[in-house]
């Protein structure tokens, strides 16, 4: 059981639609079942239509899925609850630290012991023990407070389906629960993706530092575990991921541009090295002999579109 789980923050870019392609293949391929999921709990970021532009660009590739689509904000009773429950198990509790306080923390003279992990600045525990509740801590600060899982590793091991064995660092106590009470994106996909039984997860490595916080969060909630496999991203000539500084890479501007479906399947079917030359194909052409092993390790670039 795999998922497809775009947020809809805004539309749907080359990158997005390789790594979508390559998870459709994935599941499909072993003839499994595929879920699609609307990770819309980032409220501000969220765009006005792009949950339905994102469903029209992923029926125009050709890309199906089984069942009702899934929705996360209409979900929050189940992760409000997993909050609860590890705040119970004394595996969660209140802070007031802001963003900023936590950056500055971590550049302060004694960002040695803080630290700074490759997705941010590690937390250093200030508010471990100083709260009993949520309405504790706001009532001694005046702040409303989020909650963060107690960390107590270094490390968490696991092998990924696609770069093999990993160390799994952790940067620290992490939120699994905003200040407006809604989920963190850590808290909700394992929620997600444990009720609706999902065992595979691919997605693009950028998530790859999110792993070891997540297979906290199942082993805590007592959850089975899923094998995550990571993609390398589509870049830009700068070998960033892609953005808007590398020109207008999204589904829609290539619909636009009168580019077919089968045509652009073709070019990421090159992308993925499924294929040498572009020549316009079929999701369900590119099933015969797909392995993902066949995959290079190295990110691919995105933003040349000569070939379309």
């Amino acid at each position: 059981m795999g998922r497809l789980a775009p947020s809809p923050t805004g539309v749907l870019h080359l990158g997005n639609a390789r790594t979508f392609l390559l998870a459709w293949l994935s599941v499909r391929s072993r003839c499994g079942t595929l879920l699609l999921r609307i990770e819309d709990i980032d409220g501000p970021r969220i765009k006005a239509g792009a949950t339905e532009q994102t469903i029209e660009d992923l029926r125009w590739l050709g890309l199906d899925w089984d069942g009702e689509v899934f929705v996360q904000s209409s979900r929050q009773v189940l992760y409000r609850a997993a909050c609860q429950r590890l705040f119970d198990m004394k595996l969660a509790y209140p802070c007031v630290c802001s963003r900023k306080e936590v950056d500055e923390a971590a550049s302060a003279p004694h960002e040695s012991v803080v630290g700074v992990a490759s997705d941010g600045p590690i937390y250093p525990g200030t508010c471990r023990g100083k709260f009993a509740s949520l309405e504790d801590a706001k009532q001694q600060t005046g702040r409303e407070a989020s909650l963060r899982f107690r960390v107590d590793h270094d490390q968490i091991p696991f092998v990924d389906g696609f770069r093999g064995p990993q160390s799994g660092s952790i940067a620290g106590d992490f939120v699994v629960q905003k200040r407006d009470g809604g989920p963190a994106y850590q808290l909700a996909v394992v929620v997600d993706d444990a009720a609706q039984e999902v065992n595979e997860v691919l997605r693009a490595d950028d998530l790859l530092p999110s792993t070891p916080r997540q297979l906290l969060l199942y082993r805590a909630l007592g959850l089975p575990e899923p094998t995550f496999t990571h993609v390398p991203l589509v870049v830009g000539h700068d070998g960033l991921r892609l953005a808007k500084r590398h020109g207008d890479t999204s589904l829609r501007h290539f619909r636009n541009q009168g580019v077919s479906a089968a045509t652009l399947l073709g070019y990421l079917a090159v992308l993925l090295g499924l294929r040498t030359k572009l020549t316009p194909t079929t999701a369900q052409e590119l099933l015969a002999g797909f392995d993902l092993a066949k995959l290079s390790i190295d990110s691919v670039r995105g933003d040349d579109h000569a070939l379309l």
